[in-house]
């Protein structure tokens, strides 16, 4: 038997998954890392504790399997896209902390730019809108503010690299990033997939200071020791184009959803590359070598997985996940209560910064079960927004939705998710497909598995919720969320109308 592993690097945790070739995981560890919040706004993680974990899962997910290294053929990684690490090239010494893709302190950044370069002009490169949630003014903000970037980066002793970056060059010592990854920066041409020049000297960040762009699979990056005998590195993507290749929505018209920290929704445009006029973004689903780029529209929401935290945590509202369900489906509707969980501004169809999260319609009838309910009605109110807009610029008429992540084992909410979408909601047998996308990118470069319609047979729906709500009802839900979503703009600012798209 062969293997490949994955090392899944997300938002609040590293794993690693070992997959047989039957696409079966057969081992999987994983580790939290810290969250560091040092202003509002600001989100941080330290790029070495990822680092140690990555090597700690890595090694004790391979002791718990009991697979032999040498059967050991091939690693993928997946990561958390837009998070953004300066380190120094020679040394590998950490500049700065990672600046996560959550974070907003570059938002000042984004507007400063709107009067060199237009929205449309920015779309047509990149595929991208203007926003802090993308890497470029990350990278200004380091720049500006750090004065050990700006020296080291003088010297040419600083790279800007994504979390895939990173992790290759300390397993490999090369540094690259692949063409998913790369398309988010804001700096890469979507079309060409190069970095871009005129963005580039827009932005003020030198072509030496980036990584190398790579395709997502089809040869071998370098080799890492890590286990104690040579593996190749041979396969990248970011999270959310990893998990839409591990449904195997390979072909054009497919889409998936990710219910996870936040929650992402992407539909397979195959080789066409269309343009968002509704919020959303166009991005590099995947690239095999040789081959021409698959494209894809994205919308993202911030907050999905960690509402449900925060009303563990900050709130104290539930012990556990399971007690929120539980109180959730013991009522029959959210008794008026709609949350809107903004905390860092509104992600993809609005792309409001200004915007703070509110929770409307509390009357002396709600009770800790309505409000539950209306923590997990959120996400699915947010995902509907962005199908919306996705079917108008895509003209594709998605006919179900694939489904992933830790929030699909909330049965109400994928309940709710079916009625307000009114198409079925489908659950695959495997959920891990965020790790076993990237495990299938590195099994097709060692020749594990021959082409990607080999690997469509080890996609099995394992769960499917079908709607049944009616459409008056389904529709008045709607309508009082965009009132509930409309309380929350211009909290953050003194600006009549701040918009950053």
């Amino acid at each position: 038997m062969r293997y490949v592993g994955a090392i899944d690097q997300g938002t609040t945790s590293t794993r690693f998954i070992l997959f047989n070739e039957r696409g079966e995981a057969v081992a999987t560890h994983q580790l939290e890392h810290r969250q560091y919040y040092p202003e509002p706004g600001y989100v941080e993680h330290d790029p070495e504790e990822i680092w140690n974990n990555t090597r700690t899962v890595i090694r004790e997910a391979v002791r718990k399997s009991g697979v032999s290294v040498r059967d050991i053929k091939g690693l993928g990684i997946t990561n958390q896209r837009e998070t953004i690490i300066p380190f120094d090239p020679v040394t590998g010494e950490v500049l700065h902390n990672a600046i996560v893709w959550q974070d907003l302190r570059a938002s000042s950044i984004v507007e400063s730019f709107r009067d060199l370069i237009s929205a449309e002009r920015l779309r047509e490169k990149t595929g991208l809108l203007f926003s802090p949630y993308f890497s470029a003014s990350k990278i200004v903000w380091l720049i500006r503010n750090v004065p050990l970037v700006k020296e080291r980066l003088e010297a040419g002793r600083c790279v800007f690299g994504t979390i895939d970056s990173y992790l290759a060059y300390k397993l490999t010592g090369r540094i690259i990033t692949d063409v998913t990854n790369a398309s988010r920066y804001m700096l890469m041409n979507i079309s060409t997939l190069k970095w871009d020049e005129e963005l580039l000297e827009l932005f003020g960040i030198p072509e030496s200071a980036l990584p190398e762009i790579v395709p997502s699979m089809g040869e071998i990056y370098g080799e890492t020791d890590i286990l104690g005998a040579k593996v190749p590195l041979c396969g990248i993507l970011g999270d959310q184009q990893a998990a839409l290749f591990g449904q195997a929505c390979f072909s054009e018209g497919e889409a998936k959803c990710t219910y996870g920290t936040g929650c992402f929704m992407l539909v397979n445009t195959g080789e066409k590359l269309c343009y968002s006029t509704k919020g959303l973004v166009s991005t590099v689903a995947f690239q095999a070598k040789g081959e021409k780029p698959r494209y894809a529209i994205e919308g993202s929401v911030a907050i999905a997985g960690s509402l449900v935290q925060w009303a563990r945590d900050n709130l104290k509202m539930v012990s556990n996940a399971k007690e929120l369900d539980e109180l959730a489906s013991s009522v029959s509707d959210c008794g008026g209560v709609y949350i809107v969980p903004a905390f860092s501004g509104l992600f993809a169809p609005h792309w409001r910064s200004d915007a703070r999260g509110v929770i409307a319609g509390l009357t002396g009838y709600v009770t800790r079960a309505h409000i539950c309910r209306a923590v997990l009605e959120a996400t699915a109110f947010q995902a509907n927004d962005i199908f919306e807009a996705m079917e108008l610029d895509s003209g594709i008429k998605l006919r179900q939705l694939r489904v992933d992540g830790g929030l699909t084992n909330s049965n109400p909410l994928m309940e709710f998710q079916s009625d307000i979408l009114s198409i079925p909601v489908v659950r695959p047998r495997i959920t891990e497909t965020t790790a076993l996308g990237a495990a299938f990118a590195a099994g097709l470069s060692v020749d594990i598995w021959q082409n990607r319609e080999n690997l469509s047979k080890y996609w099995k729906e394992q769960l499917r919720w079908t709607p049944s709500m009616e459409e008056k009802t389904r529709l008045d839900k709607i309508v009082l969320w965009r009132k509930a979503v409309s309380r929350t703009l211009n909290w953050a600012s003194k600006e009549e109308d701040v918009c950053l798209v």
